[in-house]
């Protein structure tokens, strides 16, 4: 008779996702993780598989659930330009404080920690970068046929420069004490956008 697992792997996976989040990968041994999720080793590597299997699928957790938040942010009917710039604007004032400082984004702190030498975090942050790439590009396309945006400027260029800025402003905003770097750069930013 198969035995029944004695632990929520959900929110086992949620508590390694945290622990990821506030650690690092590199800092997180396998005995922390079996220390924070209260479960043994055994049971880890049978449900999640190694410690950068179980990290995968934390980023991949966390990915997923920033996706369904930003759809509706920048997909909502009516005027598009004001949901982008809300949106950037959220970006750059969780950035910074203090709560974005101590933690920052998991996706960005995975492209600084991972993403030179490990292909398939690299790969998770491709992927959330480019979802969040396509939907500030169809929000800033939209806003351009709703002549909220000039027609002289290039949606996908301004996509990636929101998207480079926003990555940006949580890697400055996890080292910087001072919020108003974060805050002028992103209103420099929006005032692109015309």
């Amino acid at each position: 008779m198969a035995r029944t697992k004695e632990f929520d792997p959900d929110a086992a996976l949620q508590s390694a996702l945290e622990l990821f989040w506030r650690r690092g990968y590199e800092a997180t041994s396998m005995a922390d993780l079996v220390q924070e999720l209260g479960i043994g080793r055994a049971s880890l590597y049978a449900t999640f598989g190694n410690k950068h299997d179980l990290y995968l699928k934390a980023l991949e957790r966390y990915a997923g659930a920033q996706n369904p938040r930003l759809l509706a942010e920048l997909s909502q009917p009516g005027p598009a330009l004001p949901a982008v710039r809300s949106v950037v604007r959220r970006f750059g004032a969780e950035a910074a404080s203090e709560a974005g400082r101590l933690s920052g984004c998991f996706i960005t702190n995975t492209a600084a920690e991972l993403g030179p030498h490990d292909d398939a975090a690299a790969r998770c942050v491709e992927r959330s970068w480019e979802h969040l790439e396509t939907l500030l590009h169809s929000a800033l396309v939209r806003a351009q046929a709703q002549g909220e945006l000039s027609e002289d400027r290039d949606p996908l260029a301004l996509a990636r420069m929101l998207l480079t800025l926003m990555q940006g402003v949580r890697v400055v905003g996890k080292a910087s004490r001072d919020p108003a770097r974060v805050r002028d750069a992103t209103e420099q930013a929006l005032s692109l956008l015309g």
